[in-house]
């Protein structure tokens, strides 16, 4: 045995029993509720330029608390508006940077919807003023703890002949268990079954991590001892009814047969009889394996069998049990909370408690998290997903399906800071799912994978070189991999012949990517797809062109956004600032940029990406009242996936549209995702749109004809192109009726 593992088996009961006896008893309960985490949205910042309207300042000061002033005075938490201006009696706020002072500040806004002057009460002039944030989501604390005598006798029996029938007789320990556990794992040559006691659970719980190891089992052994020296069974069973986790439920996780009854039942506590005591008493293993919404039939089978063991063990009259046994699970989901981003906000507690550890529990006046999401994008970008997915059911019927209903996934980001402004993981917190298809859903990307393949392409150092004026082949061809014969067709099965790299970049062309991307060098793209920052399985086949591997939302979104960074990959970020409740820094993520490629080579597929948004697969854009974007569809092979990601300098957002069951969608990106993304960035950028992308040193236009792919010439017409300089074609193009002629006067003239 290692020198660490003999000490830990003898220093851990020797603490546990000094302790014991020396260290003073404070109430079980108090461990029992964990800090709260209070989520803030970034501040309102009000500057000249930035887009805002009075209205949509007047609302997010309501949404944190003030009210229209009566008066003539603005008095502190008030605000009055008033023909193109708004003037606010500020409350001080703690920011992680330290105190926002108040005051009494007046803003006054433009025609075209932007701060035109930000002034003090004495009417000197502010560059900016902040506001205080919103709060995110349901608080995330226990509820107040339960008192045992509040609790039923049929969920005390429940959970007692389920997790530890000799809970009243044994030290914290128990041998009996332990041994019958132990042969039932010899005999089935692997962990069948656990020995851990109510009290060893509860340790685990407050004190110690998930690990698996032999010294976490020493040390929970050491403190089961120590809970039992320290506090009465009723104490413990009290802590552990309150403790006990139970699941997930809207975006957080679910402590307590209190907070579970609530949350499964729709009931208090008080109120469960024998059949739900047991239904909650059951799932305490295995929380999300027996969750009667996602398995019912799993649920109530292991409802039934502690139903049967209550009858065995004599605390259920065989009536009761029959009578519980015939009864329906009765199921009652409770309320989702109002509050929108709640898959945001699950992801960013997930983050801070897996950056700051021990940190991030059990602190005296909880954590306040300053998060990158704007509150005011957030609600556009759940109004989005909800209506337009509402709109594309009343379009296509069967698309409408009970109980599994179509699902969507939008995330927006900062391209310039990574910062996460927008995230949603489904249609709606009543959508009968926690399940964040943002971050989670790894689905087919499809033709969303051509710009990678084409800066692949675009690079100065492929080989052979490309431009976006070089012509591939749209016509059938048959390659044999592994073993298959793989044809790439065109969406609509039409060849067109001979089209430039931007002509098929813009229809969203497969045969002519396909090629593209065997001539690049399929390593070579897989290897641009990792700089870009996709981590998710990249197999070098011909497919992987066309898109043919699985990335989710939130990868597809943070790929692009380094192309609206010209290049430079910003890593996402959720988390501004923490601080404790006595205003201590705990830390935030930090703005972590790398230039990955050159600016020119990546502004070449940004500009054909535009003219995607203009005048190919994404042209419904400009009907929507959407300009200055560069974006992409997809469509997975299928049709179970659909797409539309697009970006501008400031704002990079991803769409995606589908079914949790990959059931048949049956429309492309352009009809299911693009018009999520447009009434989201309508919203955003405002009826002006975005100023576009400001092309960069190091390129030039020149005039090229597009059969050809040779510079225009005399009777050869063509269309300007942008090139990285020194790139464009010598050659120019003639026609034949001028070229015989000139040919012509060369033999009449030439000698």
């Amino acid at each position: 045995m290692r020198r660490p593992l003999r000490a830990a088996l003898v220093v851990a009961p020797l603490a546990a029993l000094a302790t014991c006896v020396l260290a003073p008893r404070a109430p079980l309960l108090e461990r029992v509720r964990p800090a709260e985490m209070r989520l803030h949205a970034r501040p309102l910042v009000l500057a000249p330029g930035v887009r805002a309207t009075p209205a949509e300042v007047a609302d997010h000061l309501k949404r944190v608390g003030y009210r229209e002033a009566a008066g003539r005075e603005v008095g502190e938490g008030e605000f009055r508006v008033a023909a193109g201006r708004i003037e606010v009696g500020r409350r001080p706020f703690r920011w992680p940077d330290g105190e926002e002072p108040g005051g009494l500040v007046r803003v006054a806004f433009g025609r075209a919807g932007e701060v035109r002057e930000v002034t003090d009460a004495d009417g000197a002039p502010r560059p900016a003023v902040w506001l205080e944030p919103e709060r995110l989501g349901a608080r995330t604390h226990a509820e107040r703890p339960v008192p045992l005598g509040r609790i039923p006798q049929e969920v005390i029996d429940a959970v007692l002949v389920q997790e530890d029938r000799r809970f009243f007789s044994h030290p914290g320990l128990d041998p009996v268990r332990i041994a019958g556990a132990a042969l039932a794992n010899l005999r089935e040559g692997r962990v069948a079954e656990g020995a851990s006691t109510i009290t060893q659970q509860l340790a685990r719980s407050l004190y110690l991590t998930q690990e698996r190891s032999l010294r976490r089992k020493v040390r929970e052994a050491a403190l089961a001892v120590w809970l039992e020296c320290r506090h009465t069974k009723r104490e413990i069973l009290e802590a552990y009814l309150n403790r006990v986790y139970l699941g997930h439920g809207h975006g957080a996780p679910i402590h307590g047969v209190a907070r579970a009854a609530r949350f499964y039942l729709g009931k208090d506590v008080a109120r469960l009889g024998a059949s739900e005591a047991a239904l909650l008493a059951g799932m305490i293993r295995a929380p999300n394996h027996f969750s009667p919404f996602r398995h019912p039939e799993r649920a109530r089978a292991q409802r039934d069998r502690v139903l049967d063991l209550l009858l065995a063990e004599g605390r259920l009259d065989p009536a009761t049990h029959a009578r519980a046994r015939a009864a329906p699970l009765a199921l009652r989901r409770e309320p989702a909370p109002s509050a929108s981003a709640h898959h945001f906000a699950a992801l960013v507690r997930g983050r801070v408690a897996e950056r700051l550890g021990a940190e991030a529990h059990g602190r005296r006046g909880g954590l306040d998290v300053w998060t990158t999401l704007d509150a005011g994008l957030q609600r556009a970008a759940e109004d989005a997903v909800r209506g337009e997915l509402a709109r594309l059911e009343a379009r296509a019927p069967r698309l409408r399906r009970r109980g599994a209903p179509l699902q969507a996934a939008l995330v927006a980001l900062d391209p310039r800071t990574g910062d996460v402004l927008a995230h949603v993981g489904g249609r709606g917190p009543d959508d009968g799912s926690s399940f964040d298809r943002a971050v989670a859903a790894r689905r087919q990307a499809g033709s969303l994978f051509k710009p990678i393949v084409a800066l692949a392409a675009l690079t100065s150092d492929a080989e052979p070189p490309f431009t976006l004026a070089t012509l591939l082949e749209d016509g059938p061809f048959a390659l044999e991999v592994e073993g298959e014969t793989w044809r790439p067709t065109n969406y609509d099965g039409r060849y067109r012949g001979a089209v430039t790299l931007r002509t098929a970049l813009e229809q969203s062309l497969n045969v002519p990517f396909a090629r593209l991307g065997l001539e690049t060098g399929l390593v070579r793209v897989a290897e641009t797809a990792r700089r870009l920052g996709v981590e998710s399985p990249l197999r070098p086949v011909p497919s992987l062109a066309l898109g043919a591997f699985e990335m989710t939302p939130f990868e597809a979104t943070a790929l692009y956004a380094a192309l609206a960074a010209g290049g430079v990959r910003a890593a996402p970020r959720t988390t501004l600032a923490v601080t404790r409740g006595d205003g201590r820094a705990l830390g935030g993520e930090r703005v972590t940029r790398e230039r990955v490629f050159p600016e020119r080579e990546v502004y070449l597929v940004t500009s054909a990406l535009e003219g995607a948004a203009l005048r190919g697969t994404g042209r419904a854009l400009a009907a929507l009242g959407v300009r200055g974007v560069a974006g992409k569809t997809g469509t997975s092979s299928d049709a179970r996936d659909a797409w539309f990601v697009g970006y501008t300098p400031e704002l990079a957002v991803g769409v995606w549209v589908g079914f949790d069951s990959h059931g048949l969608v049956g429309a492309t990106g352009a009809e299911a995702a693009l018009p999520i993304f447009a009434r989201f960035v309508r919203s955003a950028l405002g009826p002006e749109g975005s100023a576009g992308f400001e092309p960069p040193a190091g390129l030039e236009r020149a005039d090229v004809h597009a059969a050809s792919g040779l510079r225009a010439g005399p009777g050869c017409d063509g269309a300007p192109e942008l090139f990285a300089r020194g790139t464009a074609p010598a050659r120019r193009c003639r026609s034949d009726v001028w070229a015989r002629g000139w040919r012509s006067l060369e033999a009449l003239f030439g000698r």
